[in-house]
């Protein structure tokens, strides 16, 4: 007989929704903002509009990944890689912060730690929760 899948605590709906709409509204700049997303992509990274392009997809089919309870951990595992392969772009502006003028260089430094924060939110909210009653022998 198959098990019923563990309810999502408030917490979790809650990361989700989060991680959902940071997705969707990223995903969608990648394609209404192309130029703009295209200044930050480091000049050693080639092909900078399919970069921008081809992140926002997988942005997009991330967050729809979050909805669907079957895929919900590999869309994790996806976006958790994506988060990680766009950290080069958050280094370029910070390490460049000249090319940037409209954002504060505060703004500049946080977006690492946010990264790390979203790291850790996508983990959390992806992973299967635990079931309560359980004992491991």
């Amino acid at each position: 007989m198959p098990v019923p899948p563990t309810p999502l605590g408030r917490g979790r709906v809650a990361g989700l929704a989060f991680l959902f709409l940071w997705f969707l509204i990223g995903g969608i700049a990648h394609f209404a903002l192309t130029e703009t997303e295209m200044r930050i992509v480091p000049p050693y990274i080639p092909w900078p509009r399919a970069a921008v392009l081809v992140s926002g997809v997988f942005e997009l089919l991330g967050a729809a990944g979050l909805l669907w309870r079957p895929v919900r951990r590999l869309a994790g595992w996806g976006l958790f890689a994506l988060t990680v392969a766009v950290t080069p772009a958050h280094i370029y502006m910070l390490q460049q912060p000249e090319l940037f003028p409209s954002v504060p260089y505060g703004a500049l430094v946080l977006r690492l730690p946010i990264q790390v924060a979203l790291l850790a939110l996508i983990a959390w909210c992806t992973s299967p929760p635990k079931r309560a009653g359980l004992m491991h022998r």
